[in-house]
């Protein structure tokens, strides 16, 4: 890729993430383009995911920075690398979780998207085939289809309540965003949950220039769903916490 890019910056938040950021890492080392810089928050993790973030450092095809974040919450991690990404010069943002796997055009179609006028581009989620069969992954595919619908029919969402732009399915481990509009809008919530249709929300109060890429492509785990259940991942959305469930899975 040309020197000429801006540069992209990558954040991976982690926590207790041994058993699946390698092949995370790994999917970011297949990218087409990687004419970027990672950022791994290992986010107070007591297994062996910062020492993995480090082994993959020595050997990927780009910069890696490893950061410790000690106060636990999703919103932290991504805040602390975004702003450690923007205080070394980037430009452009990116994100994914450290149980993820990004298809090998991700970032191309991040850097794509945002170098044609968008400030946040919000991708496409595929359930991890590594997790489920064709059935598993068609029953999460219609499952993201009714939360993108219930999303854009929940009267807080209305653009009465001063939103410049429609509410759009924003899953956070599957976003880039410009470092300009970041720190506009305040950057990520650090707490609480979920911080990031907050953030979403942040932005629409902002601009309109919201997009959606279907080419920028993240497969995620569906452990919540599995944890949870469907019910108990529907309260956990809408604002209602985890109920009688303990720490979040993701």
């Amino acid at each position: 890729m040309s020197d000429t890019l801006a540069p992209l910056w990558v954040v991976v938040p982690a926590h207790q993430e041994a058993a699946r950021i390698t092949g995370t890492l790994d999917a970011l080392a297949a990218q087409h383009d990687r004419a970027f810089t990672l950022v791994v928050v290992d986010n107070a993790s007591t297994d062996g995911t910062a020492g993995l973030a480090h082994e993959f450092a020595r050997r990927a095809p780009f910069p890696v920075h490893v950061l410790h974040e000690p106060d636990k919450g999703v919103g932290c991690a991504v805040d602390t690398g975004f702003q450690y990404a923007i205080a070394h010069g980037a430009t452009l943002l990116a994100r994914t979780d450290a149980d993820c796997l990004p298809h090998p055009g991700w970032t191309a179609a991040a850097r794509a998207a945002l170098h044609r006028g968008a400030g946040l581009v919000c991708g496409r989620i595929e359930a991890r085939r590594d997790e489920h069969g064709p059935l598993g992954r068609a029953a999460f595919r219609a499952l993201v289809v009714l939360a993108a619908l219930f999303g854009r029919l929940r009267p807080a969402h209305h653009r009465r309540h001063g939103y410049l732009a429609p509410y759009r399915m924003h899953a956070g481990n599957n976003m880039a965003v410009t470092a300009g509009l970041y720190e506009a809008v305040g950057g990520m919530p650090r707490r609480p949950s979920p911080t990031d249709r907050t953030f979403l929300n942040r932005v629409r109060r902002h601009t309109t220039a919201i997009v959606h890429a279907r080419d920028m492509v993240v497969e995620n785990s569906t452990r919540r769903l599995r944890a949870y259940g469907l019910a108990g991942t529907a309260r956990w959305y809408l604002d209602k916490g985890p109920g009688h469930h303990g720490e979040d899975p993701r």
